[in-house]
């Protein structure tokens, strides 16, 4: 019998357990990296994905906006209350890591805030507007993350990670430009738009109706800028142990490449998702984990 107040290991193990399924089924590009991590890292980075993986569900599913924003609204309920939801091992999984860890729990609630713009259906009229949502949906992970990795100077770091994160977005955001346009999202800023003579409009087959060296003119633009954010955001990556550097350097490698590949060929963009198959993955992920370069 565990005394009151006490951790049923057994139960704590059991929620890891389910944080790092779900991590493995689902997070196609971050579970290479986390991988690399000491087995306490490993769990208690699990477990912010898994919740971080929760609140994409509900913004990326098939409720009504009214049903998600109000999905949301108890999620946000519970984070705030992690003791009283010791029953839901990722609830569960999260409270454990953030008493072992420090995690800075308010950063989910900027995760909510970008989700519940999504919903909402928010645009950006500058990059600068565009930076705070990369900010809410993509740095309040970066900086999480460090919390689990570990760092001698936070407020140096936390910068870092927040460049990082924010690197990483704008390069989901130009991969999936064709379909989120087709969800009825748009992400880039729209006086970028217009300053590249570009609408996103869609034509009846579904493609981008712009004329074609515009977008690519566009997009070859936002890659660009896209690679300004990895050049700040790796200074992160020596101030990391080796296993956390591993980690970081796998996950933000595979996105970095990722991003790497759409500049070479914008125009594959148009067309579709760009991806990197499996193998290349293990091959970013083990390089970071030998030290090399991202």
């Amino acid at each position: 019998m565990t005394p009151a107040g006490a951790l049923d290991i057994r139960n704590i193990e059991a929620a890891y357990a389910e944080c790092e399924r779900i991590t493995r089924e689902q997070a196609r590009n971050f579970s290479y990296g986390i991988r690399l991590l000491p087995p306490a890292k490993r769990r208690a980075l699990s477990a912010v994905y898994a919740f971080a993986r929760r609140v994409d569900d509900i913004g990326d599913g098939d409720l009504p906006h009214a049903e998600k924003l109000a999905a949301l609204d108890v999620t946000r309920e519970r984070l705030h209350d992690l003791a009283r939801h010791d029953g839901d091992p990722v609830l569960a999984g999260l409270a454990d890591a953030a008493r072992r860890f420090g995690l800075p729990l308010s950063a989910f609630d900027e995760l909510i805030d970008g989700c519940r713009a999504d919903v909402l259906g928010a645009t950006y009229e500058t990059f600068d507007e565009l930076h705070h949502y990369c900010r809410c949906v993509a740095g309040s992970i970066g900086r999480l993350s460090l919390a689990v990795f570990g760092s001698r100077d936070p407020a140096r770091d936390e910068r870092l990670a927040d460049d990082l994160g924010t690197a990483l977005q704008l390069t989901n955001i130009l991969r999936d430009v064709l379909e989120d346009r087709r969800d009825g999202r748009i992400y880039l800023p729209a006086d970028e738009l217009r300053r590249f003579g570009c609408t996103l409009e869609l034509d009846a087959s579904g493609a981008l109706a712009d004329e074609q060296d515009r977008l690519l003119s566009l997009l070859e633009y936002q890659a660009a800028r896209a690679e300004e954010w990895y050049g700040r955001g790796l200074r992160l990556l020596p101030a990391l142990d080796s296993r956390s550097r591993a980690c970081c350097g796998a996950m933000a490698g595979i996105y970095h490449r990722l991003l790497r590949r759409m500049a070479l060929r914008p125009r594959s963009v148009l067309y579709g998702r760009t991806s990197l198959p499996d193998w290349e993955k293990a091959v970013v992920a083990a390089r970071a984990l030998a030290g090399a370069a991202v």
